[in-house]
């Protein structure tokens, strides 16, 4: 697998510290918000601003390096765009994102049938539910998801 500097050359891309930092920092942790990435990177190289860090991040998402995903009813995320095909799952109770493999390999999980012309390029699903911690917890059931990134996971 490449490394960060080696990804980033490879997108014609300038390699600077918080570009590396930030995608090592996508690799280790998945669904984090900008703000959660300007704190990450922060910790790493000693300075960005969340309004840095959302710059830095849409370089990436164009380069096709990272992935956003947007989850109705909470901040924009960002994950490590890798060549799988997965879904997501999201607690309505605290809003944790999980990732869950698609049984259809390279291709839609369901049969599609009129395109109206179109040439599907992408499909995003994302189910809907309540996570193993709330289960067993006093948290309320049924609320909608909060921006939080408690239990992101790849």
């Amino acid at each position: 697998m490449s490394t960060s500097a080696q990804l980033l050359k490879e997108q014609h891309l300038r390699v600077t510290a918080a570009r590396v930092a930030a995608l090592d920092l996508l690799k280790e942790r998945n669904h984090l918000t900008a703000e959660d990435v300007a704190v990450g990177v922060r910790e790493r190289i000693g300075s960005l601003s969340v309004q840095a860090s959302y710059h830095l991040l849409d370089a990436l998402v164009t380069a096709g390096l990272l992935r956003r995903v947007d989850i109705a009813g909470s901040a924009i995320r960002y994950e490590r765009r890798e060549d799988d095909h997965h879904h997501h799952l999201v607690c309505r109770s605290c809003g944790a994102v999980t990732n869950i493999a698609c049984r259809a390999e390279g291709g839609p999980c369901v049969a599609l049938g009129d395109r109206q012309g179109y040439e599907i390029t992408e499909i995003e699903v994302t189910f809907w539910g309540i996570c193993p911690q709330c289960r067993s917890s006093d948290t309320p059931l049924g609320h909608p998801p909060v921006a939080t990134t408690k239990g992101s996971t790849s």
